[in-house]
């Protein structure tokens, strides 16, 4: 960044350097033209008043004075030509062998308006002649012309100038642009070291917006981190649980430690403890699908969230019923755009939360319905209910409201999680409503 900001600044210096020249060059060569040109009007004035370019000179033998006068003076040509064009005198070559000058554009405006001017380029030369002309009383007209340099000329001769003053130019820019490049990033540099401060605010206030945006990632990627660190410190516990169990049953009827009826109790602990092993895998390995968002059962296509959840209830029904808890269906058909694998495990979930957490006897009720056009899913339950501190903490991984009894009844702590992760990749809304003793409310707005 250091060497892009010095290279760009040396090279906007040498191109103003250089542009800068070139305009002058130009505006002082134009303003030398102009003064040259009134240099020469004011010439052809006193040349008019002295009277000595008369018709009458041709016949007397004055124009062997004026060759006296002017012959000599060649920094500054005068030509006198008669009304119809012809050469009378040139002080810089015969007029005789000179061709009609009628149709040289100074003197034709000359001879029609008064005064006339012009300027020619001799590339061969590499020269600019600046001509005027003026009509004398006669009806004759006096030219002056005076050779100055041409455009291209002057500015070679100031190019060794241009190279010189470019070099110092560079060289001042690569000290001042290397102060100023370490002077203005400095703020950004301090800033890189102590981005995960909050009291630090940026120098520049341009750097505001994305240092907000720096921060907030660093904040992110470092509760990603912890809760990461936390995932696998909790999925490390749960799976050494059981297979501590497992482990320690299995120790016990291998070494004929126990009669034939606890072997049989044992097994269906053994049984009982894989079974809680092997959903806590699947739950993890679901997470980590749902996380990643690559698996190809993906796939949004429009379906009915009410049909979809009577077909839960029936696979339901039977969980419910070991424990008296009477499930519920009220709703009426709502279409919308789902992936239909994850709508069954969100609605599963849910009601086996609802189930789980619930008083024998109790009651679970689901309801489908459309709200402002957006499909609406509440699950009710009649259960323990949730403590308000606790509230925000439900959905994450591996939270347990009543440990004792999701374990008993084979919960994982997983399943609200996997509930959260399907809302977002739906871009729904979740609510929760709960009170202790009364029972639980779930929403999901579509």
């Amino acid at each position: 960044m250091k060497k892009k900001i010095n290279f760009r600044l040396i090279a906007m210096s040498v191109a103003a350097v250089i542009a800068t020249m070139l305009c002058v060059t130009f505006v002082f060569y134009g303003l030398f033209q102009k003064q040259v040109k009134n240099d020469l009007r004011v010439n052809a004035e006193i040349l008019k008043a002295t009277g000595i370019f008369e018709q009458e000179n041709t016949e007397t033998g004055g124009l062997a004075e004026l060759e006296d006068v002017f012959g000599e003076d060649k920094s500054l040509r005068i030509t006198w030509v008669s009304p119809d064009g012809e050469v009378l005198y040139d002080n810089d070559a015969d007029a005789a062998e000179l061709e009609n000058h009628s149709g040289r554009p100074e003197i034709a405006d000359a001879l029609a308006t008064g005064e006339g001017e012009s300027v020619r380029n001799s590339d061969t030369m590499n020269t600019t002649t600046v001509y005027y002309a003026v009509l004398l009383d006669d009806g004759s007209v006096l030219r002056l012309a005076a050779d100055v340099r041409s455009i291209f000329s002057v500015f070679m001769t100031v190019f060794p100038v241009i190279i010189l003053v470019v070099a110092i130019i560079i060289a001042c820019c690569i000290l001042v642009s290397h102060l100023l490049t370490r002077k203005l990033l400095a703020p950004i540099d301090q800033m890189a070291e102590n981005i995960g401060d909050p009291a630090r605010t940026p120098v520049y206030k341009e750097l505001v917006p994305f240092v907000d945006t720096i921060r907030q990632q660093h904040e992110n990627i470092l509760s990603a981190a912890r809760s990461r660190q936390d995932f696998t410190a909790n999925v490390s516990h749960e799976l050494k649980t059981p297979l501590t169990a497992i482990s320690g049953y299995a120790e016990l009827i291998e070494n004929h430690m126990v009669d034939s009826e606890q072997e049989t109790r044992f097994a269906e602990q053994i049984r009982q403890n894989a079974d809680r092993l092997l959903t806590l895998i699947n739950d993890i390995i679901r997470l980590s699908e749902l996380d990643s968002g690559e698996d190809e059962r993906f796939v949004f296509e429009p379906m009915d969230l009410c049909e979809t959840a009577q077909g839960m209830m029936e696979l339901l029904k039977l969980n419910a019923a070991r424990r008296s808890i009477s499930l519920t269906l009220q709703g009426e058909s709502c279409m919308m755009r789902g992936c239909k694998s994850m709508i069954v495990e969100l609605i599963d979930n849910l009601c086996q939360n609802a189930i789980r957490y619930n008083n024998e006897g109790g009651q679970v009720l689901v309801r489908v319905y459309k709200e402002n056009d957006h499909p609406v899913l509440t699950v009710s339950d009649t259960g323990i209910g949730i403590p308000k501190d606790m509230q925000d903490r439900v959905f994450e991984r591996f939270f347990r409201v009543d440990k004792s009894r999701s374990k008993e009844t084979g919960g994982t702590g997983l399943g609200l999680a996997i509930v959260k992760h399907i809302v977002e990749l739906h871009d729904a809304d979740l609510y929760l409503e709960s009170e202790v003793g009364k029972g639980t409310t779930i929403t999901v707005r579509f």
